[in-house]
């Protein structure tokens, strides 16, 4: 099958040619898509995303200037935090588009190509896998679920009122008993919020087709409050993904009798978390060194949106719920 450049959003005409300075820029890979896009869909720069197929594969891209997007530009732009927002927002914007008609494979933020060439080499070299991977999450999204205990003290009995201030040997005793009795109230309760985020885990990867374990999220970095006890991914089939979602809520009832313990689920999103295959370790590698790139690996994206997920350049302010 020869490689071909189709409209993204149908069978009319194609949107402008990229410039002959233009890089592509990569969003993700899937399937043919069995439906169009909305025809107002933009991506980065504003640019809308067209098709590349190759060999069965579709490579969502879309023209990037290379003053912005060679390996000295996005060097310099790694360090402007609203110019990483921005290009996370509209990477996907694109990415949840695509999610909505198909399963795809997200490539990482600010993976760049030369030109429509590199891309097909890309999805050449990497077809087995594209196609394993593709075939592993076809007709399934990702569920995120966290767990955070707001404050450590919260989550334990609160001890008795102490007893006014009194001068002499005897208040520094009580004041190493109290310091003692608090730790201890402090470790009692993060244990049972370890319980607590395990219990859930082993209910939930059981009603999922895959499961993931993320590092916990940096509170300062995440800017979310409490301690993250419990950075979870759950692959879930769309057709189960109302009974996941009812199931999520019913642990209301036991976080009742936790106190202190805010449940965060966000999606449905792609599968981000389950784009390895286990023979590679790694689908979504976003290494644009495969092909004629102008970044190699820019792969940029992880610190841009405070989620610690290899490759997941989701914004995080969207689609979430606490329960």
């Amino acid at each position: 099958m020869n490689a071909v450049n189709d409209d993204l959003h149908g069978d009319g005409p194609r949107h402008d040619e990229p410039r002959h300075d233009d890089l592509r820029y990569v969003y993700a890979v899937c399937r043919p898509l069995a439906a169009p896009l909305a025809a107002d869909l933009t991506g980065v720069g504003g640019e809308p995303p067209r098709q590349l197929v190759h060999e069965g594969l579709v490579a969502l891209v879309g023209p990037v200037p290379e003053r912005d997007f060679s390996e000295k530009a996005l060097r310099a732009h790694l360090e402007d935090l609203d110019w990483l927002s921005d290009t996370a927002r509209a990477h996907q914007r694109v990415i949840d588009a695509l999610t909505s008609v198909t399963c795809p494979l997200p490539l990482r933020l600010a993976t760049v190509f030369r030109d429509d060439s590199g891309v097909r080499a890309m999805l050449e070299d990497g077809a087995e896998r594209f196609h394993r991977v593709l075939e592993r999450i076809d007709g399934r999204v990702e569920w995120g679920v966290k767990v955070h205990m707001l404050s450590e003290e919260s989550t334990a009995p609160q001890p008795p009122a102490a007893a006014p201030r009194q001068s002499g040997p005897g208040s520094g005793r009580d004041y190493l008993r109290r310091r003692r009795s608090q730790r201890t109230a402090q470790e009692e309760g993060w244990q049972r919020a370890e319980a607590f985020a395990r219990r859930l885990h082993e209910t939930l990867s059981r009603h999922a087709d895959d499961s993931r374990l993320h590092a916990p999220q940096n509170s300062e970095l995440s800017r979310t409050p409490g301690r993250n006890v419990l950075n979870a991914a759950y692959l879930v089939s769309r057709a189960d993904s109302e009974e996941f979602v009812e199931l999520v809520d019913r642990t209301k009832d036991e976080e009742e009798g936790t106190s202190g313990l805010r449940v965060e689920l966000t999606g449905p999103w792609a599968a981000y978390s389950f784009t390895d295959d286990g023979a590679t370790g790694d689908a979504s590698t976003g290494d644009a060194s495969t092909g004629d790139a102008s970044t190699g690996d820019a792969s940029t994206g992880d610190g841009a949106t405070g989620d610690g997920t290899a490759g997941d350049d989701r914004t995080g302010d969207e689609k979430g719920r606490s329960v």
